[in-house]
């Protein structure tokens, strides 16, 4: 484990009041303890066939997968059961399922209907509240039945955890393949969990650095289309691509604003690097750093005020927030100044990212030929570090800011995977991919 020392314990309670039993779950959250919550899927039921048959068996299994990689619900084996089949539209039997200690019981049902439609309903209960937790009935064409069960899962984990879920999302990844020497590197999208992957570029070109727009269905990321270092957007649905500006010099480390109207980017002319916020609707471009050192890898805050990002104006790499727009503020050292500086623990610290609940920043950090990823507050207090390998870098945030993407290779010329890991530094999981894998980023909800 890291061989720094936690600066603080989490205490998070996450939970549900159902209205109608007036009961509450209650998932405690601690550095020293940690219970999931004990859940149960039964198979889900099937109305029109073989084929609304297959498709109930494979959501049920979907949302059994997603709540189980939350690390949040531990998921009872079907095997188990004691009440085999449940009747979407009864209650089930509450004392048969305390037997097996189960906290709460999703049930579903899996209806074919005409024009290649399904329609899908849940209910979940709480077994030892006696009542109803949530319901919802979703009708969507059969090869929606994926984001369906995502959906399902995301309802949910909301219902029982008062947050936002993450399965209906999408990561965008470098897929590589090659030698080290002669690398393959192509911009990749998936399902959160995997699923559906696809490529979008051919690979006859080096692209870096994807990242996710939280307003349209645009990714913006580096190239060497040109010769230099170019930052590009990429339309999804159209899978047209377009460069962004006409720079001078190199420009790098992109990353869109908040509201998706702007990218935030780096520009390096006559050896120096600086920190520019382009207009994406008409083009034009402010620069945001004025400083000899480099500037690098700027995060927006969600509410666009404020940025982080990567300088060496210290002497070795740190991590800065300033206001964009430059007025000064008050710095953790008392000083109000235009730029803070908010690390200053033993090592270099790059790639900054500001989480969606804007309470923290994720970061890469480097001491003592090891790599850390960590989460640290916006005003320097409480450094975690969540992982520690050979080489851990690139973290990027779920769209509900509790788990942490990034990529690792677990020792020289191991192959590089992608890896989740909890807020609280739990549920570590790699992401399975088919090829090597780097600079991941997380899309937010999808619609």
């Amino acid at each position: 484990m890291s061989m720094f020392r936690i600066m603080s314990m989490i205490l998070v309670s996450l939970s549900l009041i159902i209205a109608a039993a007036k009961a509450e779950l209650t998932i405690q959250l601690t550095e020293g303890t940690y219970e999931p919550l004990q859940t149960a899927v039964p198979d889900f039921n099937a109305i029109g066939g073989e084929v609304a048959d297959q498709y109930a068996q494979q959501i049920a299994d979907v949302v059994r997968n997603d709540l189980q990689s939350s690390g949040l619900f531990a998921l009872q084996d079907t095997s188990s059961f004691i009440q085999k089949q449940v009747d979407i539209t009864n209650p089930p039997g509450f004392t048969v399922w305390k037997i097996t200690k189960t906290d709460a019981l999703i049930v579903g049902q899996v209806e074919l209907l005409e024009n290649d439609l399904l329609q899908v309903d849940f209910r979940l209960w709480d077994i030892y509240g006696q009542g109803e937790a949530a319901s919802e009935r979703y009708t969507t064409k059969i090869e929606n039945w994926r984001r369906t069960s995502h959906k399902i899962a995301d309802n949910i984990y909301k219902r029982l955890t008062g947050e936002l879920g993450f399965f209906d999302s999408r990561i965008v990844y470098i897929a590589e393949t090659g030698p080290k020497t002669n690398r393959v590197k192509r911009l990749a999208m998936m399902d959160y969990d995997g699923a559906n992957l696809k490529y979008l570029t051919e690979g006859d070109q080096i692209v870096l650095t994807p990242r996710f727009s939280p307003s349209l269905q645009q990714i913006t990321y580096m190239s060497y289309e040109q010769g230099l270092p170019r930052v590009f957007l990429f339309n999804i649905d159209s899978n047209r691509k377009e460069v962004l500006g006409d720079f001078d010099g190199m420009t790098f480390a992109p990353r869109f604003s908040r509201d998706g109207e702007s990218v935030l980017l780096t520009q390096s002319k006559d050896g120096n690097s600086e920190i520019y916020l382009m207009d994406l609707r008409n083009h034009r471009s402010r620069r945001l750093t004025n400083h000899p050192a480099i500037d690098t890898s700027p995060s927006m805050s969600p509410d666009g005020d404020r940025i982080v990002f990567t300088s060496d104006r210290g002497g070795s790499p740190q991590l800065y927030v300033m206001n964009v727009n430059g007025r000064n503020m008050a710095c953790p050292s008392g000083e109000r100044k235009n730029v803070c500086r908010i690390t200053y623990g033993q090592g270099s610290y790059s790639t900054p990212v500001w989480s969606p609940r804007g309470d923290l920043i994720a970061f890469t950090k480097q001491a003592n030929r090891r790599f850390y990823i960590g989460v640290i507050g916006i005003d320097g207090e409480g450094e975690r570090i969540l992982s520690e390998s050979y080489l851990d870098e690139g973290p990027d945030w779920s769209p509900n800011g509790r788990v942490v993407i990034f990529f690792r290779e677990e020792r020289p010329g191991a192959p590089a995977r992608l890896w989740s890991v909890d807020l609280t530094g739990r549920n570590l999981r790699m992401i399975d991919t088919p090829t090597d894998a780097s600079d991941p980023a997380w899309s937010p909800l999808l619609e």
